[in-house]
């Protein structure tokens, strides 16, 4: 028996077709690529990572197991991928309302758009 193949893209390429499906939802989001792993930061604890084969975000805490949880998506569907990612930044902007400079930067920045 034969393991499945995946469709590889290189990771950056994947990193920045999820920057700009992200972006045609209104989250702005950051690309960083090198050695072989892209990241897209898109807010405070909401980072997305990209092997080319998936991406996978953070999504909470398993208090039992001690573990971080995490969430991932095929690469190659960055517009279903945005979506899930744009619900996860919607639930942080509610908790955690950025305060200091970095309100003060994103008040600006909204009111640019």
């Amino acid at each position: 028996m034969s393991a499945a193949n995946f469709v590889s893209i290189h990771p950056g390429h994947s990193a920045e077709l999820l920057r700009q499906a992200l972006a045609a939802k209104g989250v702005a989001a950051d690309v960083h690529d090198g050695y072989g792993l892209a990241l897209v930061s898109v807010w405070v604890g909401l980072v997305v990572w990209c092997d080319g084969n998936h991406f996978w975000w953070r999504t909470g805490w398993n208090a039992g197991r001690r573990r971080v949880i995490y969430a991932w998506h095929p690469a190659i569907d960055p517009v279903r991928a945005a979506h899930r990612v744009a619900m996860r930044y919607a639930d942080l902007r509610s908790t955690h309302s950025a305060t200091g400079p970095l309100a003060e930067l994103l008040r600006e920045t909204e009111h640019e758009r």
